[in-house]
């Protein structure tokens, strides 16, 4: 019997671009309950050397940093990951084998020093202890992937909307995105406490145009610890982290930003409601959107495809496995979840599970959060009897003056690009607008042309920062 009717508050905080072995895959020992790493795994370079998985000890900036540069992560780079091959035939069986030639074909498009190690790279948990200790605390999942098999924006949309839409990868933009989201529904259910999503510099979901009437229930992230210590949360929230460098440094873990920021969001996330006055009636989820090119060893299946007319690619098979960890006083401790038929879980089982928690939200967006499992199986104790340490500490990191210049004078990475992107193209007014006139007036407008950002701003992170901040003022400002 599952308590998934106890739970009240739905929190999910979404990171950037880690694969399950690379954060997770050393929590337990390998076993038929554990799909983790033996130590054996290993991948071909061009050359037909083998370079299997490994451990960089310590936990200095290197390190903690690994891989870097950045990993390939469009499309075609995940096919090749995947398959071993960029444009995979049709009924092609996917073999994991692909991932150090595809990082090293990156040095053609972006010079660095691509170190084949590097992408078979997994962290111990003594250097991620914050999600590891969760893990173990709570419920971590080895069937959890990514809605598919390409870039942030993709997967994004599937937590929010069940589809991307037909768009494999983060650019080229197509603004405006329609798609019906899970947020539209809970405000037309009238469900009580609503939504808010919380962000630090901009909120990617702002991409959606169909929230554009909804800006106050996007707020800051400091909101959400309040609300937490004042039992004041929304029946679902969702948390963004940082993308940019601006006063501190990124902590969305996207490689190759310290993974230790990331950390401390996640025991940040945690202290909070651990603390708050609805811990008993809350559950937390912790995942990725995508894998960002780190290796994995598991081989996605097919998926259901979610419907998309007219796309090249329909959406039918998934992407490659993340973390995902799971926490609430209603989970056995030592959880590892699994679902309980063939399908695995994807982003869309957050979907599913709200659903199922709350009948008045409808029936499935699309056909993939139809078939997707949901999460009421990790929810197990007749009573909220694990409730967790009072507090989990991360492991110290203070950016210095001199981090924060360095990472803001670089170039931005591709999702910092897309973003960039989405401050241009925020719209410019709506007052007085219902939400069909709106959406025919932006599609109208994007047809003729879509803004772009003012000339260098792509040149270092610190400008892409400043623009963006400039047009979030002039967004609330104007709706």
């Amino acid at each position: 019997m599952s308590a998934l009717d106890k739970i009240d508050h739905f929190v999910v905080l979404m990171l950037e671009n880690r694969s399950f072995d690379n954060m997770l895959g050393k929590l337990y020992p390998k076993s038929d309950w554990f799909d983790g790493l033996s130590g054996d795994e290993s991948n071909l370079d061009a050359a037909g050397r083998a370079w299997p998985v490994n451990n960089r000890p310590g936990l200095d900036d290197a390190t903690m940093s690994t891989p870097d540069p950045d990993p390939g992560e469009l499309f075609t780079d995940i096919n090749m990951q995947i398959f071993g091959d960029s444009h995979p035939a049709a009924g092609a069986k996917p073999n994991m084998s692909g991932f150090v030639k595809n990082y090293m074909a990156q040095a053609a498009v972006n010079p660095g020093a691509y170190d084949p190690s590097a992408i078979m790279h997994y962290f111990t948990p003594d250097q991620v202890p914050v999600i590891s200790a969760l893990a173990r605390q709570f419920a971590a999942s080895d069937r959890w992937f990514a809605a598919a098999p390409c870039q942030t924006w993709p997967n994004r949309f599937f937590v929010h909307t069940a589809t991307a839409h037909g768009y494999e990868n983060n650019s080229p933009e197509h603004f405006p995105y329609t798609m019906p989201t899970i947020y539209n529904r809970i405000d037309a259910a009238g469900l009580a406490d609503s939504w808010k999503i919380y962000f630090h510099d901009i909120p990617q979901s702002m991409t959606l145009e169909r929230l554009v009437f909804s800006l106050d229930q996007f707020r800051y992230f400091a909101e959400f610890i309040t609300d937490a210590h004042n039992g004041t949360l929304p029946a679902y929230s969702f948390i963004e982290p940082r993308y940019f460098s601006d006063v501190d440094l990124p902590c969305d873990q996207h490689p190759p930003h310290v993974v230790t920021l990331g950390e401390q969001l996640i025991a940040k996330v945690y202290n909070a409601l651990r603390n708050g006055p609805a811990w008993t009636k809350t559950l937390l989820i912790i995942t990725y959107d995508e894998h960002g090119g780190c290796y994995d060893h598991v081989a996605p299946p097919n998926a259901a495809a979610p419907g998309a007319p007219g796309a090249a690619f329909d959406f039918a098979r998934y992407g490659v496995r993340v973390p995902a960890i799971l926490i609430s006083p209603y989970i056995r401790q030592g959880t590892v979840l699994r679902p309980p038929g063939a399908t695995p879980f994807d982003h869309t089982s957050i979907i599913a599970t709200l659903r199922k928690r709350f009948p008045e939200l409808g029936g499935p967006l699309t056909q993939r959060d139809a078939s997707a499992p949901d999460l009421s199986g990790a929810l197990i104790l007749d009573n909220p009897d694990n409730m967790g340490p009072l507090r989990i500490d991360a492991l110290p990191y203070h950016a210095t003056p001199a981090n924060v210049a360095q990472a803001s004078a670089a170039a931005p990475n591709g999702m910092q690009k897309a973003l960039l992107a989405l401050a241009a193209n925020l719209p410019k007014g709506g007052r007085g607008l219902d939400l069909t006139t709106f959406l025919d007036k932006q599609i109208a407008q994007f047809a003729k042309a879509r803004s772009g950002a003012p000339s260098g701003l792509e040149a270092d992170v610190a400008s892409s920062i400043a623009f963006i901040k400039t047009q979030l003022g002039a967004l609330f400002r104007n709706l």
